[in-house]
């Protein structure tokens, strides 16, 4: 049978002011009794004085903002208490003490396989804090290296679930699949919801995850970073050339509008072959002063 995970309650405790006025008073009691009539009477009255005053005096505790303290009589969880200042609480109560304030930290750089079983690193900056006080205290044994360990396998499988970059040319499926390169929110997303289900064992919260460090492997990075050139020069090209031939056409039509020259098929084929090798060549074109003829 699973065990049922511990949740948080307020505790009864009140304002530790009021407990030092009362402690205090009584402790004044006490001297005046044995000060004043020195009898066994007033002595007994004096010590259940004390008694009493110490009641109040030792059940003070002070909290500061974003703290609170968990509350337990002999083992027994008895509340949290999460107002801040001077606050007093049964005196048979052990009290210990948990920070809600929000922790940062970097992950370790890790070395996984993406989707495609690519070899990557990949690192990410959480933000958490605790929520819940008797989860993060009694459901897992140290919650602060909970924390570290989980996050760990969290940002494991979100490398193991995304492919690092698209490798298919075809636009289509680069408008649809989401990479770790180029998921942006949609992968900060997922990490996120990855860790929040893992830490909500222990109480925890995710405020914010974001990956500070995403690249390939050492042993492939040079072979991907010619492929992303390769294609960067092959898209630059297409782009070049859609360019061209659309400046040819351009020009062959204008020719042909204004009569300013017949040209047979053969010219025309001249003329398209030569604009083409001046509008797509990485070099400046050199003029040829042509002084035969085309069929020459």
């Amino acid at each position: 049978m699973e065990k049922q995970a511990s949740n948080e309650f307020l505790a009864q405790t009140r304002n530790g002011f009021a407990a030092v006025g009362m402690g205090v008073g009584l402790l004044l009691g006490a001297v005046l009794l044995v000060t004043r009539a020195p009898s066994l009477p007033a002595l007994m009255a004096a010590g259940l004085l004390l008694l009493m005053a110490l009641w109040f005096l030792t059940g003070l505790y002070t909290l500061n903002p974003n703290q609170a303290a968990l509350l337990k009589l002999f083992g027994s969880y008895r509340g949290t208490d999460r107002a801040e200042g001077l606050r007093w609480a049964n005196p048979f109560y052990s009290r210990s003490k948990v920070s809600t304030r929000a922790y940062n930290f970097n992950s370790e750089k890790l070395k996984v396989n993406d989707l495609r079983g690519n070899p990557i690193e990949i690192a990410a900056a959480i933000v958490w804090r605790v929520e819940d006080t008797a989860r993060c205290s009694f459901d897992v044994e140290d919650f602060a290296s909970y924390v570290l360990t989980q996050a760990e396998a969290a940002v494991r499988h979100l490398a193991s679930s995304y492919a690092y970059d698209n490798l298919d040319d075809a636009a289509s499926v680069a408008a649809q699949e989401i990479t770790l390169r180029s998921g942006g929110e949609a992968v900060g997303a997922a990490l996120r919801h990855e860790l929040q289900a893992r830490f909500s064992l222990a109480g925890i919260v995710v405020v914010d995850a974001k990956l500070t460090h995403l690249a390939y492997a050492p042993e492939i990075a040079g072979a991907m970073l010619r492929r992303q050139q390769a294609q960067a020069i092959i898209a630059a090209r297409s782009l070049i050339v859609q360019g061209a031939v659309g400046m040819v056409e351009l020009a062959l039509s204008g020719l042909q509008e204004r009569g300013l020259v017949e040209l047979d098929d053969e010219r025309k084929a001249a003329m398209v072959t030569n604009l083409l090798v001046v509008l797509c060549s990485d070099h400046d074109a050199q003029p040829v002063v042509n002084t035969g003829t085309l069929y020459n």
